[in-house]
């Protein structure tokens, strides 16, 4: 995937918290004449930089710029991976490296809906970035699912992030999510899908056809994932 943050995000994050260039160049552990540069576009912002100015000026993953398209250079289960672990996914906790955020949440979530075949551990960590960050911006997530026709895969991450919140009795983002997922069923597919696993056998859909759970049929796919399942969602 590739950068993330310009020197313009950078100047407008500086001046929402009220910074002169020398304070926030204090703030951030450089000189003023290099933060200029920064902010100007004369140098680009490293990732240790981008997770550097994240941190100090507090500025949430939901705030960073989203792009139409990110481009693979890797593996995309190996590079979703980080992204989630970055974010703070507890199912990868265990990867230390390249840690520092690098993408807008519903940036990752819909690259991640737009694959057609991911691992299943990978999979099981998509409800937890709805449930997570329900602050993203929805209106340009929606957008890009339907431009892609993958709005029933995130219907049905949404009804499993739904049901983590109901079960973590957290009512403020049970009802955020029941509001999106509303807003979803309005514009539900009669075209069955799988939850990026396209690369299914005709006998597994078959099967997973009969032994669907309830929330996977409602939104046409071919799924047995249910919240239960969700075990580092919450953790």
């Amino acid at each position: 995937m590739g950068g993330i943050m310009t020197g313009g995000d950078l100047r407008n994050a500086r001046k929402r918290r009220g910074w002169t260039q020398e304070q926030a160049a204090k703030k951030l552990g450089m000189t003023q004449a290099y933060l200029s540069m920064l902010e100007s576009g004369r140098r680009a912002l490293s990732r240790p930089a981008t997770a550097r100015v994240l941190r100090r000026l507090d500025i949430p993953p939901t705030a960073l710029p989203l792009q139409e398209e990110l481009n693979w250079s890797a593996s995309p289960n190996d590079l979703l991976r980080d992204e989630f672990a970055a974010l703070g996914y507890p199912g990868f906790s265990y990867l230390h490296r390249n840690r520092a955020v690098r993408h807008n949440p519903a940036q990752v979530l819909f690259t991640a809906l737009n694959e057609p075949d991911l691992d299943m551990r990978v999979v099981e960590g998509l409800p937890w970035l709805a449930f997570t960050f329900t602050d993203l911006d929805w209106h340009w997530l929606v957008r890009n699912v339907k431009l892609h026709d993958r709005q029933n895969r995130l219907g049905f991450t949404v009804t499993l992030a739904k049901e983590l919140a109901q079960k973590a009795e957290d009512q403020d983002r049970s009802k955020s999510l029941s509001h999106n997922e509303s807003l979803l069923q309005s514009s539900l597919l009669a075209k069955e899908d799988t939850y990026c696993h396209d690369s299914l056998t005709n006998a597994e859909r078959d099967w997973l056809r009969e032994h669907r759970t309830p929330e996977a049929q409602k939104w046409n796919i071919l799924s047995d994932l249910n919240v239960e399942q969700l075990t580092h969602a919450t953790s």
